[in-house]
């Protein structure tokens, strides 16, 4: 057998040797192969072009939905920001009303303030005139003090001129004393704080031992303890 096949293959190579004919034919069918396994490679190149072309279809289809959905949104995106542009829009209106209704009130509220005090000054003489009735009544119930009545006067300290609304002089047992005080319609510890620093004030240019108080329609309990500690009496309206 290995005879056999050593003698076919000397008789192969004699032939292409000697026979052109022969020699021309092996290599035409060579080439045919050679083709034959090229067109191979060039359908598999191709079916992997296609693969690839394919891939590359889908990958533009997707890249088309996300600029779609990119448009979608910037669109969203937009129409938001129209939204916020009028909300500022309404908001500026908002501020300007509420600008305007602040000046309006505060303005109303001066006007309020000027009226409250035209009102304080009216009460405040009413409350007096009040003072000038109970007051020396009081005194000589709760002090002893005997008085003959209550006026408004005008001291000069030091060249400036303060006001007592609530000023008299009377005796206490023989002896003589200035009675100072003031009439407020609410007194609170603040009022009994400025009303001793201007009776300290003016006690040392009127004549006599000096008797502080003060009078109005409702006393604070703050004012009371104030008032203890600065030797002042406060009389409310409805006491008797």
């Amino acid at each position: 057998m290995a005879r056999t096949t050593a003698d076919f293959k000397r008789k192969i190579l004699t032939l292409l040797k000697e026979d052109e004919e022969f020699r021309y034919a092996v290599v035409g069918l060579l080439g045919i192969e050679d083709l034959r396994s090229g067109q191979a490679r060039l359908e598999e190149g191709q079916a992997r072009l296609t693969e690839a072309i394919q891939k590359l279809a889908e990958r533009h289809d997707s890249l088309e939905r996300a600029v779609q959905k990119l448009v979608e949104r910037n669109d969203s995106l937009e129409q938001i920001v129209q939204k916020l542009a009028e909300r500022h829009d309404s908001l500026e209106r908002a501020v300007q009303k509420l600008v305007e209704a602040q000046a309006k009130t505060e303005e109303a509220l001066q006007d309020l303030s000027r009226q409250v005090g035209r009102l304080s000054d009216t009460i405040g003489f009413g409350l007096e005139d009040i003072a000038r009735v109970v007051v020396p009544g009081w005194l000589y119930r709760h002090e002893g003090i005997e008085l003959e009545n209550l006026t408004r006067k005008f001291i000069k300290v030091n060249g400036e001129e303060l006001e007592i609304n609530l000023y008299g002089e009377g005796n206490k047992g023989g002896a003589k004393i200035t009675i100072l005080g003031e009439a407020r319609s609410r007194i609170y510890s603040s009022d009994v704080k400025g009303f001793d620093e201007l009776a300290e004030k003016v006690k040392k240019f009127v004549p006599n031992n000096v008797y502080k108080l003060m009078f109005g329609y409702y006393v604070h309990p703050s004012a009371e303890q104030e008032a203890k500690k600065r030797g002042i009496t406060l009389i409310a309206s409805y006491m008797r």
